[in-house]
């Protein structure tokens, strides 16, 4: 593979998170599913940022959370998304440079403000997003870097770009960069909810060969697949010929590719605390390790430290260097 100045680059939505702790009544009179992520309104963000009691705040979105990940195992990494010149614009772009990540995207002058995602974390720890993407939407291909693209050894997009019309097609456009100029593309499939919405779309991405990398926790894989079956939906991802990581929760993660398949067992906690951001970070770990060359159940490895650390606290950002805690694990990765 040749030198890179990069070595991820990811392209998603820019969105500032606002996270508070919510009781399951909350959930049920807000008529929002447990676990989900819906997409609301600027009207209905207010109304319910209203009901939400004390919050944390932080730059947030599925790839850019990944990105920020892998910046803290001190990968070399880059992030595409839409803001707007607004505060919480300013205060993503600073964030996320801050992180150590390369962040270039020309400020959206005009129109929708910049994306929030109000996540309400219940007792058990599992998030509930409520997100309006404000200037995502209006990411688009012309925001897509080439010469960035094909700097970077691997593409990793997000599954809830396939939302606005105009993402998708920036998604479409940097995938055939990437792949012209011999790089790996990478997606998360993001949520079981949006896999209903576009399981054919996702499906054709595999088989045609657009991604050659595809992260899905156990609900995405079976829903996906259509079958509550999980070993049969396992069964269907190996046949697609491409590099498959599972997410299972507590019972850790699986590799799954034709030839092979690991289980790799979950890293302990002492407490959960909130989920958000867990798969996030798995693939900043499992990506981490890919890119510097380790095996697949190492890379896996690195995934559950990633994602153990971030459920023991609110937020989807690492509040230690993840490269520090992989040398402390006997995982260090090579320079």
């Amino acid at each position: 593979m040749p030198d890179h100045k990069f070595e991820v680059l990811g392209l998603g939505n820019a969105i500032v998170d606002v996270i508070a702790p919510a009781e399951d009544d909350l959930l049920e009179r807000e008529n929002l599913n447990k676990g989900a992520m819906v997409l609301i309104d600027e009207e209905r963000s207010a109304s319910l940022y209203g009901l939400m009691g004390s919050t944390t705040i932080t730059s947030g979105g599925s790839a850019a959370n990944t990105i920020v990940g892998l910046a803290s195992f001190g990968i070399r990494s880059a992030f595409i998304g839409k803001v707007k010149n607004d505060e919480a614009g300013h205060a993503f772009s600073h964030d996320i440079r801050s992180s150590g990540v390369h962040f270039g995207t020309p400020f959206a002058t005009e129109g929708p403000g910049t994306a929030r995602c109000l996540v309400l974390v219940t007792p058990d720890g599992e998030r509930t997003m409520s997100t309006y993407l404000g200037a995502c939407q209006n990411l688009g291909p012309d925001d897509v870097d080439e010469s960035l693209v094909k700097a970077s050894s691997i593409l990793y997009l997000e599954g809830y770009l396939w939302d606005p019309p105009a993402a998708k097609q920036a998604f479409i456009k940097a995938a055939a960069i990437a792949h012209a100029a011999g790089n790996q593309v990478a997606l998360t499939l993001s949520d079981a909810f949006c896999v209903d919405r576009y399981r054919d779309e996702f499906l054709d991405l595999m088989r045609t060969k657009t991604v050659d990398i595809i992260f899905a926790n156990q609900h995405e894989l079976r829903s996906l697949y259509q079958t509550a079956d999980f070993d049969t939906a396992v069964t269907a991802f190996r046949d697609e010929n491409l590099l498959g990581i599972v997410t299972r929760s507590e019972h850790g993660s699986m590799v799954v590719t034709r030839e092979e398949t690991h289980a790799v067992p979950a890293s302990p906690i002492e407490r959960l605390v909130d989920t958000t951001g867990a798969g996030d970070l798995f693939a900043a770990g499992f990506l981490a390790g890919l890119v510097r060359g380790s095996d697949l159940k190492d890379a896996a490895r690195l995934g559950g430290l990633a994602a153990a650390e971030i459920i023991q606290h609110y937020g989807a950002r690492p509040h230690v260097r993840l490269s520090d805690l992989a040398a402390e694990n006997g995982l260090a990765l090579p320079l």
